[in-house]
């Protein structure tokens, strides 16, 4: 944890007014609601509380809410995110993160309103600005997702 910026370290959970101070990502794109269990340039645990109102239940599918696959794997992008954020201090710096691959996406669950994604992220490697992670999503102890994904870090603001 050499590169851990000391402002952060002792960070282990983050609220949504901390995730917006790290993220662009605004409603409906915002996918995560809170961060928990943070080791700052290790890992983490976002928390997304899938709500009926949200707007891709309209078309995905009427008449049998499924949150898209793709928006799992997003939100657990979202979470590696807020941790990228914090270890290397880019809190209120504009920073901007970038899907460079997504690999061995598997989908095994359901997920749908009423339900609590939980999104455990681990870095895997990091080289300069660029992050691997693993990531996994939960709904109770069921597996509903997951996949392996590297981003790259734009520190436009920082």
């Amino acid at each position: 944890m050499t590169d851990v910026a000391a402002a952060w370290a002792d960070v282990t959970e983050a609220d949504i007014a901390l995730i917006q101070r790290i993220l662009p990502h605004r409603y409906p794109f915002l996918m995560i609601d809170r961060v928990e269990r943070i080791v700052v340039g290790d890992s983490a645990i976002g928390v997304k509380c899938v709500t009926a109102s949200e707007p891709h239940f309209q078309g995905h599918f009427p008449g049998v809410p499924i949150m898209p696959g793709v928006l799992v794997v997003e939100a657990m992008a979202q979470t590696a995110a807020v941790l990228v954020g914090l270890t290397l201090d880019l809190v209120d710096r504009d920073p901007l993160v970038y899907f460079m691959a997504i690999e061995e996406a598997k989908f095994r669950r359901k997920v749908g309103p009423g339900d609590v994604l939980r999104l455990q992220v681990v870095v895997q490697r990091r080289r300069r600005d660029v992050w691997k992670f693993s990531g996994r999503a939960t709904v109770g102890d069921e597996l509903a997702a997951e996949a392996g994904f590297t981003a790259m870090i734009d520190r436009r603001g920082g």
